[in-house]
């Protein structure tokens, strides 16, 4: 299967399905005398683990990441990084239809026309959220290279069910330590009784998140087709569940003028505002980095829908298994993972020019 390995000095391969025996990837390009243990990785796999929060799915997996080379004694050696997640609580029973019906909204009819009905269709197989647990833990690797720079990337949930947390009340930092992993304590009600409501009409919810990426250096990214945030729309887009990337002021921008959304230049490499979100003509100016994702609702909802099978005859499917509410708040460890993955790309590609120079 092309299109599994992502980046270019620092890239990443992932492998495996939602209900085969694990999952992993293989990382090249880390440089050598990192610290890295397994340790590191499993605390960002703890957040985007099954089995937590009002709206996850029930299946419990541990998610423990065995590193199986390229660190020696603690630190990493330079070569291949390899590492494994075994997929623990399958339940495979629940997808024994789906070997002859599509399910609505999901990857099962692309994949059938891709692969010449050759797929996985257990779980989602290939297209499962369950295969982002590889790229978290490779994103534990990348975060690695930006602390050596002091670089930080931070996610939160900003909307959910169509309520958002106004922009006065942002909260970013403290995120991780709330329910949904929410920009604002005070807007917990609103999504408690969203989510509720969800439940009760056996459907399901959208959201919006927000990634933003502190002390990046200017001059990051390359210019015309690997633009900075053109890469991150990539990396972001290339997670199952996403729908929209903006950077900085994103559609709103076209609802500005050149004098409201120009960001005026001040002494010593500063701004007076950041409505190009950090990056101008696809390089890092600098600012922080700011990106909001929307997120579509989960396609597997308890309620009969129409469809076809394999043989093109209609007929109608109510999906079994257990699934998400919503990929709020778990899909937040995963762009916060694709981002950092993305900027220590081009941190390296960076250091390159640097070096020639």
């Amino acid at each position: 299967m092309p299109g599994s390995g992502f980046g270019r000095i620092l890239r990443l391969t992932t492998y495996g399905e939602s209900h085969g025996p694990g999952l992993g990837g293989v990382v090249e390009g880390c440089p050598p005398g990192l610290e890295l243990a397994e340790a590191d990785i499993q605390a960002d796999l703890d957040l985007r683990k099954p089995g937590q929060g009002g709206t996850s799915t029930k299946r419990v997996e541990p998610d423990h990441a065995r590193l199986l080379s390229g660190v020696f004694e603690g630190r990493t050696t330079g070569t291949p990084i390899a590492f494994y997640i075994a997929n623990e609580d399958q339940r495979s029973r629940d997808y024994g239809e789906l070997a002859s019906v599509f399910r609505p909204g999901h990857a099962d009819w692309t994949y059938f026309k891709k692969y010449n009905g050759i797929y996985d269709y257990r779980g989602g197989g290939r297209a499962s959220a369950r295969e982002t647990a590889a790229r978290v833990a490779a994103g534990a690797i990348a975060k690695k290279i930006l602390a050596v720079r002091k670089i930080s990337v931070q996610a939160a949930c900003v909307e959910l069910g169509g309520i958002a947390v106004p922009p006065e009340g942002m909260e970013i930092d403290k995120a991780l330590s709330h329910p949904y992993f929410a920009a604002s304590e005070e807007i917990l009600p609103q999504w408690d009784a969203r989510v509720k409501q969800a439940r009760e009409d056996r459907d399901t919810l959208g959201g919006v998140a927000l990634v933003v990426a502190r002390n990046v250096p200017p001059g990051l990214g390359e210019p015309v087709f690997d633009k900075l945030d053109a890469v991150l729309a990539h990396a972001l887009m290339s997670v199952g569940a996403v729908k929209g990337v903006e950077v900085g002021e994103g559609f709103a921008a076209a609802r500005l003028t050149g004098s409201q959304n120009n960001d005026a230049l001040l002494p010593c490499g500063k701004f007076a505002s950041n409505h190009a979100g950090g990056i101008l003509g696809g390089i890092s100016s600098g600012q922080d980095i700011v990106l909001r994702v929307a997120v579509k609702p989960i396609a597997s909802i308890a309620q009969k829908q129409r469809t076809v099978d394999r043989y093109g005859n209609p007929t109608k499917i109510l999906v079994g298994g257990r699934h998400d509410l919503s990929a709020i708040p778990r899909i937040i460890p995963v762009l916060s993972a694709m981002v950092a993955l993305v900027l220590a790309d081009v941190l390296l590609m960076q250091a390159r020019v640097e070096f020639v120079r």
